[in-house]
């Protein structure tokens, strides 16, 4: 008989409505009956493409005996961490300071207060490899809760000591300045891994809000390690076997230290990051291959990651018919039987060997470093690299008639913002109008469906149902995506939403005595703790995209309480940037912004006009950190300073280019805004004195 979950709308809930375990959603329901029995809570918290997490299920929760031991000692919460970030965030924190890290699945078990006692991530089903028995944990954790309380007690006060001090007021940390800046690049390049690429040993994650600011360095200070670290990184990704080099998109990470096997599941939100950083990579080096990789990513996401009303799903799984990685790997001779002649220059290509490189079959990485054959006389290379071209596409349309990983279908706000930004950032530096309608269809959908009157946002749309209040993250995301929509469109609505939001974020989310934005609600159901991650960790804080968030709207409308915020925010975060680099991708991108300023452009005139669209091509053909764009038409007063009082020269589209609304020239000429911004992307120097 199903269980509670079975009326969940999340697939990773659902994936447990059949076990023998009495699940509860997180919920008023569960934390009642705890209280009035006088039961400790299990919490388990994973997501849908959660290899362990499934393991854990298989070997645990489908088994009747421990869901006996589990059913008659506990209360059973089971969370969905993509769509209760808050609740994740809160126990993660409890489960790094009790073991020294995190992970998932995530098994926490807690007074019925809420409060943690004790805490690990997988727990076998029999002992073995230092590990106890997930059944040995049951009993003895039942056993602490009611024998030796005084115990309990004292963990449970230990934690609410470290959540007090996580949300207390923290002030300015150290000069937020270029200083900051520098020591955050020396921190990240003393970490960089010259011979694969990305940042030091295995596990190795892509880390793309490190490398995006790295590429921002690059520019303002025409640093040529920093665009190395970069193109080294991205490239070793895109020809790794973390890249599907058959159908387009990332996997979450690499499991070794060369980027070839991944762990094979595949998040919108890394995609979303990865397919942002190459674009702008490749409008700062013009390599064709950054721009197939992004354009392939893109490819994928709308083949297999958009729902028919324009929502992005959220996941791939790693797993098919049980195996993890199954869907994605191939025995040479399935190669052979595909490719005919055409195989061996494919084999090499691609490191296809008779043995594998992965549990007996071949993961597809590029074997050759990317080179033409040395002295081949035959094809010519464009007849090379279509031959090639045209074999991945057989192996996909084989891979196509395989049994799929399972794909999480919710539609998350924070992480459709991400991936919106993304693809009209690519619609626009790539000249594709088939990108620009995706990017439409899902702002669309977002306004639609996840964006409430007065700008509140909702996290999570699935089968149609629309459910719970957005965090912080949501409302940045989705703000910054329809700010992107804007740029593209030089459609004044999409600005006008983000304005609101931004709004409701400052209502709802800011608070004044701490100076800080917390990731829940004022208004929100009361946790244990109000959490605020600070930290940009798998994708960005909450806390880094309002600040970027922030920093662009004040710059469009000349907002000095937006700005006060922002800074107020990167102040208190400036030394522990400049100190772990790493923790801080994103907020670091901001900080580039606070400092060295952004780069303004205004469009003037009719966006349909083709003199418009040659100079915004210029524009999006240029690597701009930091860059703040307003187009269209401007009237006597539109509230965008950055177009008021700024008209067309001579009745033609202009281009104005600014540094703290003090403007170069006006520009009608495509050819002659190019240097404009080249110059208008470097650090500003500081003043001689005589």
């Amino acid at each position: 008989m199903p269980n509670r979950l079975a009326t969940e709308t999340s697939p990773y809930l659902r994936q447990h409505a059949e076990n023998p375990v009495d699940w509860y959603p997180w919920g008023p329901e569960a934390l009642d009956r705890a209280r009035r029995e006088d039961r400790p809570i299990l919490l388990s918290v994973g997501y849908a493409a959660c290899h362990w997490c499934h393991v854990m299920a298989h070997e645990s929760f489908e088994d009747p005996e421990t869901a006996r031991l589990m059913n008659e000692h506990f209360v059973n919460i089971k969370v969905d961490r993509e769509e209760r970030p808050d609740v994740d965030s809160v126990y993660m924190q409890a489960l790094q300071s009790m073991i020294g890290h995190g992970g998932w699945p995530m098994t926490i078990f807690l007074t019925p207060a809420g409060e943690p006692f004790y805490a690990g991530t997988y727990f076998p089903p029999v002992d073995g490899h230092g590990l106890p028995s997930f059944a040995r944990i049951l009993r003895s954790v039942a056993d602490a809760y009611h024998t030796k309380r005084d115990r309990v007690t004292q963990t449970a006060t230990a934690m609410r000591d470290i959540y007090a001090a996580a949300t207390a007021r923290m002030g300015p940390s150290g000069a937020l300045d270029a200083t900051t800046l520098d020591r955050a690049f020396h921190g990240l390049a003393e970490r960089f891994d010259p011979a694969h690429g990305g940042f030091e040993g295995a596990p190795k994650f892509p880390q793309a809000m490190s490398l995006d600011f790295l590429l921002r360095y690059a520019k303002r200070m025409d640093a040529s390690h920093a665009l190395a670290i970069v193109e080294t990184s991205f490239r070793n990704m895109a020809r790794g076997g973390i890249y599907d080099q058959v159908g387009g998109g990332f996997h979450r990470y690499a499991v070794d230290a060369i980027w070839l096997v991944p762990h094979f599941e595949k998040m919108l939100y890394d995609n979303a990051l990865l397919a942002r950083l190459g674009v702008h990579l490749w409008q700062a080096a013009k390599d064709p291959e950054v721009r197939r990789v992004t354009e392939e990513t893109i490819g994928w996401v709308a083949r297999e990651m958009t729902s028919p009303d324009g929502g992005f799903y959220a996941s791939l799984d790693a797993d098919s018919e049980g195996v993890e990685g199954k869907f994605y790997v191939w025995s040479e001779r399935e190669i052979d039987a595909a490719l005919g002649p055409e195989s061996a220059d494919f084999k090499t290509r691609y490191g296809v060997t008779p043995a594998g490189n992965f549990e007996g079959a071949n993961i597809l990485h590029v074997a050759d470093g990317g080179a033409l054959p040395a002295g081949r006389a035959g094809p010519t290379e464009a007849a090379l690299i279509a031959a090639r071209a045209r074999a991945r596409d057989t192996l996909a349309g084989i891979r196509d008639r395989r049994i799929r990983p399972g794909r999480d279908e919710k539609m998350l706000a924070a992480w459709n913002g991400l991936m919106l930004r993304a693809v009209a950032a690519a619609a626009r530096a790539f000249g594709r109008d088939d990108y620009a309608a995706l990017a439409l269809a899902n702002a669309e959908f977002l306004r639609r469906n996840l964006v409430r009157p007065g700008g509140r946002v909702m996290r999570t749309h699935t089968d149609g149902v629309t459910k719970i209040a957005g965090y912080l993250e949501d409302h940045a995301a989705v703000a910054l995506g329809f700010l992107a929509t804007y740029e593209l469109s030089a459609d004044r609505t999409w600005l006008d939403l983000a304005i609101e939001i931004a709004r409701a974020i400052e209502t709802w989310f800011w608070d004044e005595a701490a100076e800080a934005f917390f990731d829940t609600a004022r208004d929100a159901d009361p946790l244990i703790t109000r959490p605020r991650d600070v930290t940009d960790n798998a994708v960005p804080s909450g806390t880094s995209l309002t600040v970027d968030l922030f920093l662009h709207l004040a710059e469009l409308l000349d907002d000095a309480g937006l700005r006060r915020r922002a800074l107020a925010v990167l102040e208190v975060l400036a030394e522990p940037m400049a100190r772990h680099p790493a923790a801080f991708g994103h907020a670091l991108g901001a900080a580039d912004m606070a400092v060295n300023g952004a780069v303004a452009v205004a469009l003037v005139g009719e966006s349909r006009d083709p003199r418009y669209r040659a100079l915004d091509a210029v524009v999006a053909a240029h690597y701009l950190p930091s860059l703040v764009l307003a187009g269209g038409i401007p009237g006597a007063s539109t509230g965008i300073a950055l177009l008021d009082g700024r008209p067309e020269v001579g009745g033609a589209p202009t281009a104005y280019v600014c540094r703290q609304y003090v403007c170069d020239a006006p520009q009608t000429d495509a050819a002659l805004l190019a240097p404009q911004l080249d110059h208008a992307a470097e650090r500003p120097r500081p003043a001689s004195h005589v």
